[in-house]
């Protein structure tokens, strides 16, 4: 809007200036250089007191025959001006005969010379126009900078009005010229993070009622049956056995439950709170801690003692060990995880030997609840680990890249330095 308003300023202002100052430009040629109108009198009057009295009158008629103009002799006793007016040499006087008329007065000798009625302005009619005109320009001008305005402002009423009836991809489409279209924009990222908070809940709603939906049957079955392990006779291995299996599902609800609330935490738009993050221990602690769940060997690879960002360091800790825990999933033989950087950036990449992930599914494994339809290595996730890292990410102004070949898969995070 600053920008709106600067730029309607400095239009109307420069408009006003270049406007006024041609039109003043013509007037002044048009007009004052008139403005001595009374020279010729003044001159008419020194001529005709050089003549003698007795032939002055017959002189001015001849003259007006030739030239029609209202100029009349008459001797001064015959003039009731003012006490105070006194006639100088070579001095018009000036007096009002009516609103739009005006007579002058100017001594011949003994006499007076008496010009008039003349129009009091005779370009008065001329300057109206001019002004009229003036006024027109300016209007043509504000006309040229508001109509297109107008048209960009009723676009966004009507992508707003559409976007309150629930129409979450209304976008505006604005010239790149268009004075609104940083407001524009910023509707159309309102818009998109509008659209995209609804489609995580639809999401979210759908991940509640589908995933939990199978334990919650599972357990529903299994109490059921539940009086069946609990008789006198019953196997105690089997009773022992049956109980884990439920355990097992009100673990995994557990765990779907924390990754949901983990994710819709992240969405929350706070500044996060930065401190040292150092890499270097951070990644060896957690192989140490991850490398004991599972017999596949972790190696570490780095050129540094210690690499430090800015960043939060629990959500840093959380994206590198999902990343590690999928490639312990996945992987055949081994996992190697490489840290590097150069002046801008800080890479940390976590590389498994296992099947590559199919080309379809690899740019859709970062949005939640997404699970790959060839199940690959039967996969019983619930699609969010991945979509967690990306925000995580994101949150650190830093982003994920996937690839996977018939060779290696690799994700890499990448943080700026």
């Amino acid at each position: 809007m600053k920008r709106l308003f600067i730029s309607l300023y400095l239009l109307l202002s420069l408009s006003f200036l270049g406007i006024g100052w041609t039109l003043d430009s013509l007037w002044q040629q048009q007009v004052d250089e008139h403005d001595n109108i009374d020279s010729p009198l003044i001159a008419f009057a020194l001529l005709l007191a050089q003549q003698p009295k007795a032939d002055r009158q017959q002189q001015l008629e001849a003259i007006i025959e030739k030239y029609p103009y209202p100029l009349q002799l008459f001797e001064k006793h015959e003039i009731a001006l003012s006490a105070e007016v006194v006639f100088s040499d070579n001095q018009i006087i000036t007096t009002t005969a009516d609103k739009d008329h005006e007579l002058q007065f100017i001594a011949v000798g003994d006499q007076v010379l008496m010009a008039g009625p003349v129009d009091v302005d005779p370009r008065g009619q001329l300057r109206n126009l001019f002004t009229i005109f003036f006024y027109l320009l300016l209007a043509f001008v504000a006309l040229i900078w508001v109509w297109p305005l107008s048209k960009d402002l009723k676009t966004l009423k009507k992508a707003t009005q559409n976007f309150g009836e629930a129409k979450w991809n209304t976008r505006i489409e604005l010239n790149a010229g268009s004075q609104v279209a940083p407001l524009a924009n910023t509707f159309n990222d309102m818009a998109k993070h509008i659209s995209d908070l609804i489609e995580n809940q639809k999401h979210l709603s759908n991940a509640v009622s589908h995933e939990i939906r199978t334990p919650l049957a599972r357990l529903k079955f299994a109490l059921a049956l539940l009086p069946q392990y609990c008789l006198p006779k019953s196997d105690a291995e089997r009773r022992q056995a049956f109980l884990d299996e439920m355990q097992l599902d009100i673990k995994e609800m557990e765990t779907l439950l924390q990754e949901l609330l983990t994710y819709a935490s992240l969405e929350v738009q706070l500044e996060p709170t930065l401190e040292k993050c150092e890499l270097v221990s951070l990644t060896e602690d957690l192989v140490s801690r991850l490398q004991p769940l599972n017999e596949k060997p972790i190696h570490f690879h780095h050129s540094m003692n210690n690499m430090g960002i800015m960043a939060e360091t629990s959500l840093v800790e959380r994206a590198i060990q999902n990343l590690v825990t999928n490639a312990q999933r996945y992987a055949n033989t081994d996992i190697h995880i490489y840290l590097s950087y150069d002046e801008r950036q800080v890479y940390l990449a976590v590389v498994n030997d296992g099947e590559a992930i199919p080309e379809e599914d690899q740019p859709k494994l970062f949005e939640p609840f997404y699970r790959s339809k060839s199940q690959h290595k039967g996969n019983k996730g619930h699609g969010l680990g991945l979509a967690i890292i990306k925000r995580i990410m994101q949150r650190h102004k830093g982003q994920v890249k996937l690839e996977s070949d018939h060779k290696a898969t690799t994700f890499t995070l990448i943080w700026p330095r």
